[in-house]
């Protein structure tokens, strides 16, 4: 028998204990069970205003983890969870999401009518699971992947526009303007403060060098930008793999539209990467967003996996 039980911030130990059991679904499915968001704030012991739902079995072992978030009152709550390969076609599944759905109904606000959870990987246990408690499909996240090995364009510069890399200390502030102009529309992307800049400028994978600024010439006004990041670079860890490079984030300021900023920015991004001996390099997009499905198509990219929200 399983036994559940919320929790608010974790401890060093149950840090651990969420990272290997995360390792062991990743090398299970061949992808994370955890968005990056939810991985990020785990290393300082969890979002402040998130629960986490901890399923040990009867040695103590933790075997299944939850994180939730209720806080938005309008989109409803989110989780997002993991279930150990021994521990799956058991029931555990089941009654983690349910534990999810009643504790997301506590809240006692709108949230508490909707709760969205993601299947990263879109995994067939994880899809049968969903559809059986009542989720219905809400948002498509595409993976798409190209080799950096094949020819890539040649760079295209913009007039009055120059390219720089990013600058600590001294760029948050701009970056944060720009991003959040372009995303607002986004869930996750849009509404940056300086605690999410602070956050990935922490991780051993932040390069200033590879986020890639576009200012004006004349008065170092950003236009856009392509944030780069480098996954596996150093090789090391329980799981190392060969290393792959990733279109971070890449925007472009609503004001500066139509100056095909965005394509001069992606290939220069591109070229940066394979100018480090990167091989791979890789992206996320929203599946409706066919605009940026055919730029990246265009560009060599093809659909790798898809990443499933689903609602009830």
């Amino acid at each position: 028998m399983i036994d559940l039980s919320w929790s608010g911030g974790l401890d060093e130990a149950e840090i651990a204990e969420v990272h290997a059991l995360v390792s062991a679904v990743s090398d299970a499915d061949g992808t994370a069970p955890l968005s990056e968001h939810v991985l990020l704030h785990l290393r300082s012991g969890g979002d402040d205003e998130a629960a986490h739902l901890l399923g040990r079995d009867a040695t103590g072992a933790l075997v299944a983890f939850a994180h939730l978030d209720v806080t938005d009152p309008v989109a409803g709550g989110a989780g997002e969870f993991a279930v150990h390969p021994a521990q799956r076609r058991a029931g555990v599944g089941g009654r983690v999401v349910r534990a999810l759905l009643d504790r997301t109904a506590a809240a006692g606000s709108p949230a508490g009518r909707r709760l969205r959870l993601w299947a990263h990987g879109e995994h067939p246990g994880a899809v049968a699971l969903a559809v059986g408690l009542g989720f219905t499909r809400a948002r498509v996240l595409l993976q798409m992947r190209r080799s950096l090995l094949a020819p890539l364009p040649l760079p295209e510069p913009v007039p009055g526009v120059r390219l720089r890399p990013f600058v600590v200390g001294a760029a948050e502030a701009e970056f944060l303007r720009v991003n959040n102009a372009a995303f607002d529309w986004h869930p996750e992307q849009g509404g940056w403060d300086l605690e999410q800049v602070k956050l990935r400028e922490a991780e051993t994978w932040f390069d200033p060098a590879g986020f890639l600024l576009a200012v004006d010439q004349g008065d170092d006004h950003l236009l856009g930008f392509h944030w780069t990041k480098v996954h596996g670079a150093s090789g090391s860890g329980e799981h190392p793999h060969e290393p792959i490079g990733e279109v971070y984030v890449l925007g472009v300021d609503p004001s500066a539209r139509g100056r095909r900023l965005g394509s001069a920015l992606t290939v220069a991004g591109l070229r940066h990467l394979r100018d480090r001996g990167l091989s791979q390099v890789m992206l996320y997009v929203e599946a409706d967003n066919a605009s940026a499905v055919r730029v990246y198509r265009d560009l060599g990219f093809t659909r790798w996996d898809v990443d499933v929200s689903y609602v009830r």
